[in-house]
């Protein structure tokens, strides 16, 4: 078996549009499908009223406003957590997501009667439309997919949408070709081992080896709260409502660039915002459609072996309190990795090493390519005088990334 790292994906001149073809006999196809791809669970369908405003209808790609009834639909990941897709009550796809027994849809009780007969409504449409493919289960051309087929076998397209999954990498892609949907697709299919990145493009990083049996809910003897997970040396937080892969990235560094902590101070209340003007600016990169990602180290969660625990609880709770500060979706990464010493190897995750950021792009972002001219990096160890040292700027430069340092970027 080959396994291809979604660093791969990103050779493709428009990533975005991207297929992976695999003109595959029929026979081939039957034992892919039987031996990569787990029958899925059915989802369990819950009724709530959206907490904020930031969620977002994986029907119609519309936000879902603060206090409106929403769908979720629940399934376990493979990675080992409960994952919701948010709906509005009239884009939950019926044949995907069967309504009923309506009375038994979680939280069917505590909302309002006449949304209740809302409810009943839609689950009488469904059962008389349940034959019918809705245009929402229909793949948007606009996403990279993964079809176990040549159209011209004439065999039922398997499509996968990496938007909503992380899963694909481990597939069995024997043959595999890559198709560039650009303005002309003449010449467009070129074998892997033969394919070359256009003319202009940055290098996309080492390839990092990703499995999702790699992902654990514990760091060593530490326990993390259900939404945090660990990857190797580093932990991360799931993605949240709102959260979208994008193009532009808008990444900063946390202690001393974001927030005001001290080491000689623990606890998840122990920080405030470095800069004033911190709140409106990610907030105004939000909505310009950046994603906002939070990378930085924190030794003290390896080093700290009997206090490991405090240290991983103070870390993750000042990050969710800064986050629901901010109120707006933020990914974190954090290196616990050491640095180089005696008898100590150089962590690759720790900055400066640039290893967090290849996760991230290659593994944490939907396949979708980064556009280094619009994205950039603010980190407050720039290597001045009065910084503790040089990690921050070294971190930018060994990605390519535009370097701020907090008072320029916050205007302070």
């Amino acid at each position: 078996m080959l396994v291809v790292p979604f660093s791969y994906l990103l050779i493709a001149r428009n990533p975005i549009r991207l297929r992976l073809l695999l003109p595959l006999s029929a026979a081939r196809v039957t034992r892919l499908a039987m031996s990569t791809t787990p029958p899925a669970a059915a989802a369990t369908i819950s009724v709530e009223y959206a907490k904020s405003g930031r969620s977002t209808c994986k029907g119609c790609s519309e936000a879902i406003a603060s206090g409106a009834l929403r769908l979720g639909a629940s399934a376990r990941d493979p990675r080992g957590f409960d994952a919701t897709k948010w709906y509005h009550v009239s884009c939950l796809p019926s044949s995907s997501h069967p309504l009923g027994p309506i009375e038994s849809i979680k939280g069917f009780d505590s909302i309002k009667d006449h949304d209740r007969e809302e409810l009943r409504e839609l689950e009488k449409n469904h059962k008389r439309g349940n034959t019918a493919v809705s245009p929402l289960e229909e793949p948007s051309p606009m996403k990279a997919r993964i079809q176990t087929s040549s159209p011209a076998e004439g065999v039922p397209d398997k499509a996968h949408s990496m938007e909503d999954s992380k899963e694909g990498a481990d597939k069995d892609l024997e043959g595999v070709k890559v198709h560039c949907m650009g303005e002309s697709e003449e010449g467009a299919e070129k074998n892997l081992e033969e394919a070359k990145l256009p003319a202009g493009n940055r290098p996309i990083g080492p390839s990092i080896s990703f499995s999702l049996s790699d992902i654990k809910k514990e760091y060593k003897d530490a326990t993390l709260p259900a939404h945090w997970k660990v990857f190797d040396t580093v932990i991360f937080c799931e993605q949240e409502d709102g959260l979208h892969a994008s193009s532009k990235i808008a990444a900063f560094d946390f202690d001393g660039c974001l927030a005001k902590t001290s080491v000689r101070r623990v606890g998840a209340d122990q920080w405030s915002l470095q800069h004033k003007s911190i709140l409106e600016k990610l907030q105004r990169l939000y909505n310009d459609g950046y994603k906002l990602v939070i990378f930085t180290n924190e030794s003290n969660i390896e080093r700290h072996k009997n206090k490991r625990q405090q240290a991983v609880d103070s870390k993750v709770g000042r990050l969710d309190n800064f986050i629901e500060c901010v109120k707006a979706p933020i990914q974190v990464f954090i290196a616990c990795g050491l640095g180089k010493g005696k008898n100590i190897p150089d962590d690759p995750y720790r900055k400066p090493n640039p290893g967090m950021w290849w996760l991230m792009a290659q593994h944490f972002n939907s396949g979708i390519e980064i556009d280094m001219d619009q994205s950039f990096y603010v980190g407050d160890a720039a290597g001045r005088d009065k910084d503790h040292s040089d990690a921050d700027i070294k971190f930018a430069k060994a990605i390519g990334l535009k370097f701020h340092v907090p008072e320029e970027y916050f205007g302070c």
